[in-house]
């Protein structure tokens, strides 16, 4: 089973960048779409935006487009999701997961 492992979460003042990586274990990490959802406090776990196993990147969240970008290195079993332009209503905890689990999440905090 894939291990999922995020970082790069902190605190950042709105405008700012941070950019979160997943690193995944195993031999088929790299086949398949990994994706990154974000729950804000009290609210529903949401979708922000996926890449396939190509490197193609296929949803995105409204509200992040033209500011959150993914990628994924196969070299290092990495996807990155770059966030530029930060807002503090992008404040949540963010997860990547796989199609059979998720990590523990990184918290991202946007102060105004």
């Amino acid at each position: 089973q894939v291990q999922l492992v995020e970082s790069g979460g902190g605190l950042v003042q709105a405008g700012g960048s941070l950019r979160l990586s997943c690193a995944g274990s195993g031999l088929n990490f790299n086949r398949y779409a990994v994706s990154w959802y974000r729950q804000a406090p009290g609210k529903e776990r949401i979708l922000v935006i996926r890449i396939e196993g190509s490197g193609i990147p296929t949803y995105d969240l409204t509200s992040v487009r033209d500011r959150f970008f993914i990628s994924r290195d196969y070299a290092k079993n990495t996807v990155y999701l770059q966030m530029n332009n930060l807002k503090p209503e992008d404040t949540a905890i963010y997860y990547c997961c796989d199609p059979s689990s998720c990590g523990q999440g990184t918290q991202v905090t946007v102060s105004s």
